[in-house]
């Protein structure tokens, strides 16, 4: 959807074009959030569901449920964990290794920032001046390096607010399929399963509008789109535990 034209001009003012360069720059940990509440949901629904179709009890199925989003949602937080904090160290190490690199052999590095921009269309003095700009600043010449020859992100995500932010939607978005069996618990498992399908199914809409908000998407393609994947793993889930429904009763 185009943007009025007010609205295009409040966009580019000096003012907005800073906020707008500066935020692109850090890191969003809503994608850290909808990932972890994506997962939480469809792989706590899959339990309910493959409970569901084994025959077990809401009892059972509650503790199963909850038993899962507390241990994934901690795994899947410390495996975001580790992979923030490895880029962390991926970009101090290329850090280290480019001033290395500045301080033995300079002439060499400033062949490579001549020829990154070069690439870019550059040419002659402006080339030079450019060249000259960049390698006049040490840390601006590191931080080129970082950017243009490895593609490196300068401020990666922190690594306990990237886990935090999963965990957390994890466990929130995790608890939204077994909120019916609490209140249910006594009603038949059967009827607690649908109302948990359906309060699960508005939970992957909802997610998936956000989502496609967030990636710039059509946010009803990317709800159904959403909605249609939690169900097809809960579909799964269900399936296989009403093949196997015997052994659970043994």
């Amino acid at each position: 959807m185009n943007s009025p034209p007010g609205g295009l001009r409040s966009e580019h003012t000096k003012e907005a074009i800073a906020r707008r360069l500066q935020a692109a720059r850090k890191h969003s940990y809503l994608g850290d959030f909808i990932l972890g509440a994506v997962d939480g949901a469809v792989t706590t629904f899959a339990i309910v569901a493959g409970a569901a179709g084994a025959g077990l009890s809401n009892g059972v199925v509650l503790v199963l449920g909850l038993a899962n989003v507390l241990a994934d949602g901690f795994s899947m937080a410390a495996g975001n964990f580790l992979r923030a904090r490895s880029d962390q160290q991926h970009l101090e190490r290329f850090r280290r290794m480019e001033e290395t690199h500045i301080d033995r052999f300079p002439e060499g590095e400033r062949e490579e920032i001549r020829q990154i921009y070069q690439g870019k269309g550059f040419s002659g003095n402006v080339l030079e001046n450019i060249v000259q700009v960049i390698t006049e600043d040490r840390q601006q010449w590191v931080d080129t390096m970082l950017t243009e020859e490895w593609g490196l992100q300068l401020q990666p995500p922190s690594p306990w607010r990237a886990g935090l932010a999963t965990m957390g939607a994890f466990v929130l978005a995790g608890l939204v399929p077994l909120l019916p069996l609490i209140f249910m618990l006594r009603q038949s498992a059967d009827e607690s399963f649908v109302a948990s399908s359906v309060c699960t199914g508005l939970a992957f809409l909802a997610m998936g509008l956000i989502r496609g908000r967030v990636a710039a998407e059509n946010p009803l393609k990317s709800g159904l789109e959403t909605l249609f994947i939690g169900g097809s793993a809960a579909a799964v889930a269900f399936l296989v535990g009403w093949l196997l429904e015997g052994l659970a009763t043994h």
